[in-house]
Formats: C-alpha cells, structure tokens, sequence
C-alpha cells in the first residue's frame, strides 16, 4: 500500500505573534506580501524564519485591502487583478533575493482566493500574475467545486490541489463561510479532518454530506489563538497516522 503524503502549509507574514511557534511544524509557508496584510519588514522576518527551519516559502497575495484584512468582496477588472497580484509577488521576490531565499508558490488569500473558486476570469487573473512571476507551483482549492487549479494548468502552472483541516466545507466542495457557524473547526476536529483528508482525500460537509477533497497540501491558518498548537497536534497526528509530510 502507497504510503499517503501532503505537504501541510500555513498563511504567515500576517503580524500573528504566534507565528515563530508555527513554523517548525509545517512544510510550506505562504507569505503575506504587502495587499491585505504584510510590509517588507514582516516579509524579511518570515522569510527568514522559513530558511532557518527548511520551510518552502511562497506568496500570499490577496485583495489590496488591509483594513478588511483581504476578506471583504471586491470587484476589479481582470488586468487590475493581474497587476495588483504580480505587483505583490514580485515585492516578495525581491526580498527573498536579498536574503537568498527561492520562492516555490503562490497562494491567493482571503476572498480573493473564494472568489476565484467560482469565477474563472478571476482565477485566471491570478494565474496569469503567478505564471508571469515565474514561480513554478499554484495552490488553489481541491475538487469538482474549484476552477482554479484549471485555470492554472492551463497556463502552465503546476496546480496542487489544496485542503483545509481547520475550516469547514458546503456539499459543494467549497468552504463554508466565514461568520456563519461551522466556518472554523474547534481544535479536535481540526486534526480529525486533517488526518482524513490525507489519508481518504474526502471529509464531511458542515450538513453531513460527504465531500471529496483531492488535497496534496493541507492549510492551517496562522493567526488564530492556538496556531501553534493545532500545527503540532495536526503534524504528529499526520506522523502518528503513517502520513508522510513533506513539501511538494
């Protein structure tokens, strides 16, 4: 039997104090990089704490929205998208020239990444910041609900499908919304979900329906209250349960 593997990513670079306690446990980092969260400062920092604990590192360009926090619905022609998203990567690029550091993939943040579950043009906005950026690996959500990671083949791209362990899923595949009960897991259920999504690539929906997530990546968020310990208590449970983690 094939030994299960993901690779188990966070969204850091945010001003969460609790991401130095993260990063030992993941695989991949997705930086913020200057739209809804994030300043070259902050970049430096995490890209320094990424190399120091052998964490691939990755862009985390969302909507240019702080005050919103990237989460807010926002409508923009698709060249400003293109632009506003490679602007951002490329930011990052740069610092992590400086520090010697070589950037694998892009992740969209926030509502710029749900958005572009649904919408096409928008996810092909992004891909094509992304493609233009020369990073060679996209994450985008897992399964039938998701146009992105087609949108991101077909630009050339290299698509990996993306889980979350801590956030909850509609029927449809896609995740529940953010304020509405069953959004965000409690800690026990988090790990739970985790762990099946990479041995099964499947889980159950908020209303109970079973929910195929064709996951090489698993996401935590970073920011909340018990980051760092829902990073270790999911990455020993992962271990504990024959899952091999490993960055793409």
């Amino acid at each position: 039997m094939t030994r299960a593997t993901t690779d188990l990513n966070a969204d850091l670079g945010e001003g969460s104090p609790h991401e130095a306690a993260v990063m030992p446990f993941v695989t991949s980092a997705n930086i913020a990089c200057g739209g809804h969260a994030g300043d070259l400062e902050t970049m430096r920092d995490s890209l320094r704490l990424a190399a120091r604990h052998g964490v691939a590192a990755g862009a985390h360009p969302g909507f240019p929205d702080p005050e919103g926090f990237g989460r807010r619905e926002l409508h923009f022609p698709p060249e400003e998208v293109t632009a506003f998203v490679r602007e951002q990567i490329e930011a990052l690029k740069v610092v992590a020239a400086r520090e010697g550091v070589a950037l694998r993939h892009v992740k969209p943040h926030g509502m710029l990444y749900n958005m572009a579950v649904k919408d096409a043009a928008l996810a092909r906005a992004i891909a094509v910041a992304a493609r233009d950026s020369g990073l060679p690996l996209y994450f985008g959500l897992a399964g039938g609900a998701s146009v992105m990671l087609r949108e991101a083949a077909a630009l050339g791209l290299t698509p990996l499908g993306e889980g979350f362990a801590d956030r909850g899923y509609a029927p449809d595949g896609s995740l529940w919304p953010r304020g509405q009960a069953g959004a965000l897991l409690p800690h026990a259920q988090a790990v739970a979900q985790g762990v099946q999504i990479a041995r099964e690539g499947s889980t159950r929906a908020v209303t109970g329906e079973r929910v195929a997530v064709p996951a090489r990546t698993l996401c935590l968020h970073g920011d909340g209250a018990e980051a760092a310990e829902l990073a270790r208590d999911l990455r020993v449970a992962l271990e504990e349960a024959g899952v091999r983690v490993a960055a793409p």
